[in-house]
């Protein structure tokens, strides 16, 4: 995130904060519950994501100059002194990056006052609905694959910047690489690729074009060989690199039947270590579907960076305590049809079988939830006083993806329609 995130907010977040103030609450001691009412229709778990990115944003949530200069005549001068001397100054718990999720799971829990804390509520539901989908994504997708490795490639089919979040959020879940060099600077996820069909075709003939980029990257890299006809495509590729090519990529056609066709043919001129790269609107179905297919890797798209069909994780932020007249936390909940929430102060753990296989998603009102021995606790200190102390490498995060899923029933590697693969359990 380059800049302040400060304006990357609602209108009504700084006109709440204004009221409160004027009728003697906006400091009462309060906690927001960032959290999923339901999973996207279908997916059995969903993947949390965007966290060390909430955490940059909380850090840097300042009021410039040039922020409160473009919030005259939204609010009055003494609120744009306040928004001027603005830090958040309380606590969060939550998730660690990489955990998997299941409907209610308390996924942030935010403690300040009222004024601090509202006016977070915008920039962290921007990030974890945005970063969670592309993970909860990715990780259907990376399941579906298994050993082979998925490249993410979705950077021309989104905004600039939501590139960059989907390709760490990709990352997190599973994905080995990315196209967009911007991930890689901002936050090293490896980076790949090669050449596009524009480079054949700016060529006199497909040899040339060959010739040209194993010259420069070596008979390592790999040749796109769908540009004209995908027999001679191939044949000059192992021509002109050798039986030690890299790779082949495939990006159109009948990517199981082509693919079939084209590893006989590399093994019959001897190429037998060469490997055979698919792209072309790949989702989780299809990668699925090329299970049985000579196939060694995926290169993902636009079903990836749309969240396959769910862009967003429907999270909200709602206040679930607030500080009552005799300085205790007084439960408070939104009792609107379809749209209720449960109030309290919550905790979560994931309770397991004595084999480790998880059974529930047990969230606690008020209370830690009883652990048998063998469940784990899964909110984390992420800030204290203001300061972030739950930050993690993406390295960390994906271990806890990997551990995280292995722990849930086998069901989580099915991509047909179900319902979540663990119920959740309030206790009170």
């Amino acid at each position: 995130m380059t800049g302040t995130p400060a304006l990357l907010t609602d209108h009504y977040e700084l006109t709440m904060v204004q009221a409160a103030r004027q009728s003697g609450t906006a400091d009462r001691r309060s906690v927001f519950e960032l959290f999923p009412r339901r999973l996207p229709e279908g997916r059995r778990y969903g993947v949390v994501a965007g966290v060390g990115r909430a955490l940059d944003a909380i850090e840097s949530f300042r009021f410039d100059a040039a922020a409160i200069a473009s919030l005259e005549g939204v609010v009055d001068p003494d609120m744009l002194d306040w928004l001027a001397s603005y830090r958040f100054t309380g606590d969060v718990w939550g998730y660690a990056e990489g955990e998997a999720y299941f409907p209610h799971s308390p996924l942030l829990m935010v403690e300040g006052t009222f004024a601090e804390a509202v006016l977070l509520e915008t920039v962290l539901l921007s990030i974890y609905n945005h970063d969670s989908a592309i993970a909860s994504a990715a990780s259907r997708m990376t399941l579906a694959a298994g050993e082979r490795p998925c490249i993410e490639m979705g950077s021309r089919r989104t905004h600039e910047e939501a590139a960059v979040a989907a390709a760490r959020a990709a990352y997190v879940a599973g994905f080995d690489a990315t196209s967009n060099l911007a991930a890689r600077q901002r936050y090293g996820v490896p980076s790949a690729g090669t050449a596009a069909h524009s480079f054949t075709l700016l060529h006199d003939d497909e040899a040339d074009a060959f010739r040209a980029q194993v010259q420069t990257l070596g008979v390592g890299t790999t040749l796109l060989v769908d540009t004209y006809d995908v027999g001679e495509a191939v044949r000059l590729a192992v021509e002109v690199a050798g039986t030690g090519l890299g790779a082949v990529r495939l990006d159109s056609g009948d990517l199981g039947l082509v693919a079939r066709e084209v590893r006989a043919q590399l093994d019959e001129l001897g190429a037998t270590q060469t490997r055979i790269v698919v792209t072309s609107d790949l989702d989780e179905h299809a990668i699925a579907a090329l299970a049985a297919a000579p196939v060694d890797a995926y290169g993902v798209g636009t079903q990836l960076v749309t969240g396959s069909g769910h862009p967003t994780c429907g999270f909200v932020y709602k206040l679930v305590a607030r500080e009552g007249s005799d300085g205790e936390l007084v439960s408070v909940a939104k009792r609107s049809k379809d749209k209720v929430s449960v109030g309290g102060r919550k905790y979560a753990l994931r309770r397991r079988s004595p084999a480790g296989t998880a059974q529930a998603e047990v969230v606690g009102i008020g209370d830690q939830p009883a652990d048998d021995g063998n469940d784990r606790n899964l909110l984390v200190p992420l800030v204290r006083a203001g300061e972030a102390v739950g930050r993690a490498t993406l390295e960390e995060a994906r271990a806890r993806h990997r551990a995280s899923l292995d722990e849930l029933p086998r069901a989580v590697t099915m991509m047909s329609a179900g319902e979540p693969v663990i119920p959740t359990v309030f206790e009170r």
